[in-house]
């Protein structure tokens, strides 16, 4: 069997789990158990917390410029100064979900948060018609746009928060 089909059987079983609610997607995944889908899940929680640090340092270094482009024309506050803060707080989540594991439920659902409260900017970016970071068609930008839910969901499947939250509505409801 080769690494793609099981790859496709992997997302697409936790995806589905997800999506009907239930907080036993590592039941879901086949050729994945134990130990294996633990790994698997602290390698994408490793990879997010890598990929926010990198993003984090392009707010305050080299892509300071195009962050700034992303930042809508109404938001009250100077796009530089949105820039910087959302770096540092990318730098922070990136950091913590790399370097703190026994927080990494709490880490997920601040990450979670940023990625829904910064979405406004990626909708502004396709109704304004701004170009950054190689978006520069409409359709660009709206195929953009759907990446934001992924990283919603990665960020609370890869720390465990998914399993949290529906333990914790399955017991209040």
């Amino acid at each position: 069997m080769s690494s793609a089909p099981l790859h496709d059987s992997i997302v697409f079983n936790i995806l589905d789990h997800m999506a009907n609610g239930t907080d036993a997607a590592a039941a879901a995944v086949s050729g994945v158990t134990g130990d294996g889908l633990g790994r698997f899940r602290t390698a994408l929680r490793l990879l997010l917390g890598a990929a926010l640090v990198f993003a984090g340092v392009g707010h305050l270094t080299h892509q300071r410029e195009e962050f700034q482009a992303q930042v809508p024309d109404w938001f009250p506050v100077d796009a530089d100064l949105v820039v910087l803060a959302s770096g540092v707080v990318e730098i922070a989540l990136g950091t913590a979900l790399v370097a703190l594991p026994r927080r990494r439920v709490a880490v997920g659902l601040v990450a979670a948060a940023f990625f829904i409260v910064i979405f406004p900017g990626n909708i502004a970016q396709y109704v304004e018609g701004t170009d950054a970071f190689g978006l520069d068609s409409d359709r660009a930008r709206l195929v953009r746009l759907f990446f934001q839910p992924i990283l919603v969901a990665w960020a609370l499947w890869s720390t465990g928060a998914w399993e949290h939250l529906t333990r914790r509505l399955s017991r209040s409801g």
